[in-house]
């Protein structure tokens, strides 16, 4: 363990361990009815549970167990009761852990170490690259684009309490931190109403307001004051993004309404943060010639929050303007007094500009099919026998529609609506400016023509072809498509209409890859390895035809979606593949674990910053993998694609996880307005069921399948071939090899088998579940054999402690989770009609199920 490491892990220990001890105890003090009682018998449920799974016993027998011995309650529903308050309770002490990991970011972690902006600028300094940086950020960015993806199980009021917890933790304020606690203990954690797709955003723009603001102000601050030339005002470094309220994409909830209020919010939410900035502005610069100029700026701000029909007097450039100005009367008249500031703001104008987050919108193709056959039927806009044109046909149609259709002829709310949104991005482009709404990504894209589709419905919508200024993004993800992915853009760069539509947006074509749907249809490596190769295939084509290609990558929580050491794939890239913008989505639990405080979003936000300036100027590499790596991995994903599909066409594949696993309680959660199917038919089909619940449900029963699953057989094929050898050398040389495994780690280190151990002997999912633990131990044990440990995440060892704290806090939950599935179907299989006592209890076990999963999911912070 390196010197660095093991401080961090020392500061860990001190500032998250011990605290929470210390602060855990406070718990059983607070003045809430039988809290006391609860908190001990809980602790010692913890220790029945640890010694009850290695006496291999099943949940139901550790808590048939525990309330024989340790506790009075011998009716259901008194111990439905105290479970209950269990899991009342550790979700509180989760939320303690959380706040207490926030308010220590600072000192575990090496703000200025390796991949921040400060190690950055140190090694520009050095090696004399200022020329080449300046040239690199004519045109790179990083792209975070929140979604509201339905990972986050905390509710906003929850949320807050841990931001303030947090701060008061790093201030040592005990009194403030009795206080949340006692808050805390009284906030209700459950949801009563799935939130609207307006509260998603609410939500989300909480964080864009008290997080990204001054995160991102610090990063470009720091950038300016060393690099003043480096940053092109053309071009802004970090750039926001934003799904809640544009994303259609299965959910019948977002509409054109939604659309435009969402937009309208994020608008006043950064004039606010300009207004705030102001007034503090105001209060240092107080000299002869800026104070009039100033309050004339705050006066503008003012009106376009406060007051009807000034929207459309504002512009950037307005509050860039007298901005400048100030910054040169202080530099030449006032000694460059608080020009820092002034330069601060400045900077986040430019980040920011009056749209905050640029409002994506997204749709399935399918959808947009449907639509051009609906107008084909009703109106003279599209040829009547459109639906029976080849695809060529079909294209050369689509690249020369003229007309509007009228939204207001379709009984269909799904066709009225989509001709409306795509209408309503030219309304939020001319309050928010351009980068407001001007992407359009289209889901399940398996062809040119779904691409084409889009544009003609574009024309079909008021928009000329000329003045068309927005990019059209296709989302490839299931195996199938990413294969297909190059021929598809081959077809559309030859495509003359649309190659002049791409010569107007700067020659430059955005690519959705999607991680989720990738590892659901493929398993962990051959998701990983797909998107890697259609990464390459597609830079290589985009620069045939002269196109800067941009990769944005659909990216979950977890390893499973494309999460983990996210910002290590990225500093793993050669030169063949395209690097010109880091984009990513932050999905859900992800913005509050991995951004949900200053310091963790400027840390984040740099290591991706880092990762791809530093590839393009210090990275020698001309290829990510040579061909032998390249023959080796390919290998290695093909051996893993078929052991996943064995596991996945097994018999019972789809009924264990139903049954096992909370999956079916998933939309009771009411986390999002999102549904948890595509599609919502009786029968429970693999494709229609969405990435988060099914990747989600395999975390809650302790067994991460998508994390891992494949990689065993695929090294253990390889070895009994003779090319261990050639394996371990890869290992060793290929950070993109070695980051693939040690986020497999992760996946496999918030394992613990005991937990569903009893299924073993079952006799219908005892092949199953012997399939996934053999797959663990397999993976395992080549693993360690790469790696030269003997336990998973050496190498990240203040990760590793968190995981072991968080697991041991939450076995508890996950033990009563397991408990009520059962009881919940011994009731379904029961042939005896349930009424009174047997149907409330019934009822509460279900509660119980759904109630558990918050905190399970919770404490592993990215595990769905």
């Amino acid at each position: 363990m390196s010197y660095q490491s093991s401080q961090g892990l020392q500061q860990f220990k001190n500032l998250v361990g011990i605290k929470f001890q210390l602060y855990n105890s406070l718990f059983t003090s607070l003045p809430f009815h039988r809290i006391e009682k609860t908190g001990i018998l809980l602790s010692l449920l913890l220790t029945v549970c640890e010694d009850g799974y290695k006496k291999k016993l099943s949940p139901q027998q550790i808590l048939d167990e525990f309330f024989q011995k340790h506790t009075t309650y011998t009716s259901e529903r008194d111990r439905a009761d105290i479970m209950f308050r269990f899991v009342q309770y550790v979700e509180r002490q989760i939320v303690l852990f959380d706040a207490l990991e926030d308010a220590a970011f600072r000192h575990v972690n090496d703000m200025g170490g390796t991949g921040t902006v400060k190690h950055l600028i140190s090694e520009i300094l050095q090696t004399n690259k200022e020329e080449e940086l300046t040239e690199k950020l004519k045109d790179y960015s990083v792209r975070m684009v929140l979604t509201a993806h339905p990972t986050q199980f905390y509710p906003g009021a929850v949320l807050g309490i841990i931001n303030d917890l947090s701060r008061a933790v790093v201030e040592n304020n005990a009194g403030e931190i009795n206080l949340y606690m006692q808050q805390l203990g009284k906030t209700p954690f459950l949801k009563k109403q799935k939130p609207t797709p307006y509260d998603e955003a609410v939500s989300l723009i909480w964080y864009l307001e008290n997080v990204f603001y001054a995160a991102c102000g610090k990063i470009i601050s720091s950038l300016q004051n060393q690099f003043p030339h480096a940053l092109d005002k053309k071009n802004a470094v970090i750039k926001m993004g934003f799904w809640p309220g544009g994303d259609r994409d299965g959910n019948p909830f977002v509409n054109t309404e939604t659309t435009l209020r969402v937009a309208d919010a994020l608008r006043g939410a950064i004039i606010k943060c300009y207004y705030l900035d102001v007034r503090r502005l105001k209060r240092r610069l107080t000299f002869k010639g800026v104070d009039t100029v100033l309050t004339e700026l705050e006066q503008k701000l003012f009106n376009n929050l406060f007051i009807p029909d000034h929207k459309s007097d504002l512009s950037p450039q307005d509050l860039l303007k007298p901005l400048v100005e100030i910054r040169e009367t202080i530099i030449y008249q006032h000694n460059s007094l608080f020009v820092n500031l002034v330069d601060s703001l400045i900077g986040k104008v430019m980040i920011f500009g009056l749209h905050f987050a640029t409002l994506d919108l997204r749709q399935d193709s399918v959808v947009h099919g449907a639509v051009l056959a609906a107008i084909a039927a009703a109106e003279k806009l599209v040829p009547a026998d459109y639906a029976s044109m080849s695809e060529a046909e079909k294209s050369s149609v689509l690249t020369g529609l003229t007309g509007t259709a009228k939204p207001e002829l379709y009984e269909d709310p799904l066709v009225s609506d989509t001709l409306r949104s795509l209408a309503a991005v030219k309304t939020i482009q001319t309050l928010n400016g351009e980068e407001g709404c001007n992407r359009y990504i289209i889901s399940q894209c398996n062809s040119a023509l779904n691409v084409l589709e889009v544009f003609g419905l574009f024309l079909l919508s008021g928009w000329k072809k000329d003045k068309l200024a927005v990019d059209i993004v296709p989302l490839f993800e299931t195996v199938d498509d990413l294969q297909r992915a190059s021929a598809i853009m081959k077809e559309l760069y030859e495509n003359k209409t649309y190659k002049r539509h791409l010569q107007q947006r700067n020659n430059m074509q955005t690519i959705m890859l999607g991680f989720s749907d990738g590892t659901k249809d493929g398993g962990y490596l051959m998701a990983n390895w797909g998107i890697y190769k259609a990464k390459e295939e597609l830079s290589h084509i985009s620069k045939e035809y002269g196109i800067k290609v941009v990769f944005f990558d659909g990216r979950g929580g977890p390893p499973a979606r494309g999460g983990g050491k996210t910002h290590k794939f990225y500093a793993s890239m050669g030169k063949n593949i395209a690097n010109r913008q880091i984009q990513l989505t932050i999905q859900g639990q992800t913005v509050s674990s991995n951004f949900g405080t200053i310091d963790t979003a400027q840390y984040n936000i740099e290591q991706l910053l880092h990762a791809g300036i530093s590839n393009d100027l210090f990275s020698s590499k001309e290829v990510t993998l040579k061909d032998d790596e390249e023959e080796l991995l390919q290998e290695l994903a093909e051996e893993s694609y078929k052991a996943y599909s064995t596991l996945k066409e097994h018999p019972s594949f789809l009924q264990y996880l139903n049954e096992v696993s909370p999956l079916r309680f998933y939309n009771e959660t009411n986390i999002a307005s999102r549904p948890t199917r595509r599609k919502n038919s009786g029968k429970l089909e693999l494709k229609d069921l969405r990435a988060i619940p099914y990747v989600g449900s395999w975390s809650q029963i302790k067994q991460n399948v998508t994390g891992y699953y494949g990689v065993g057989k695929a090294l253990q094929v390889l070895d009994k071939k003779g090319k261990w050898k050639a394996i371990k050398q890869l290992y060793a040389d290929s950070m993109f090899f070695k980051t693939l495994l040690d986020n497999c780690e992760m996946a496999m280190k918030k394992c613990f088998f005991p937990l569903t151990e009893h299924y073993s002997r079952d006799p219908v999912y005892g092949e199953i579940w012997m399939m996934i633990y053999n797959e663990f131990e397999l993976t395992q044990k080549y693993i360690f054999s790469l790696s030269g440990k003997n336990e998973l995440m050496a190498d990240y060892p203040v990760e590793q402690l968190s995981i072991q704290m968080r697991e041991r806090i939450v076995l508890p939950l996950s033990t009563i989770q397991q408990y009520a599935l059962c009881k919940f179907q011994q009731f379904e299989k029961s042939d005896k009609p349930q009424k009174g006592e047997e149907k409330a209890l019934k009822e509460a076990y279900e509660k119980l199920i759904i109630r558990s999963s918050f905190g399970i999911i919770n404490a592993a912070r990215n595990s769905a």
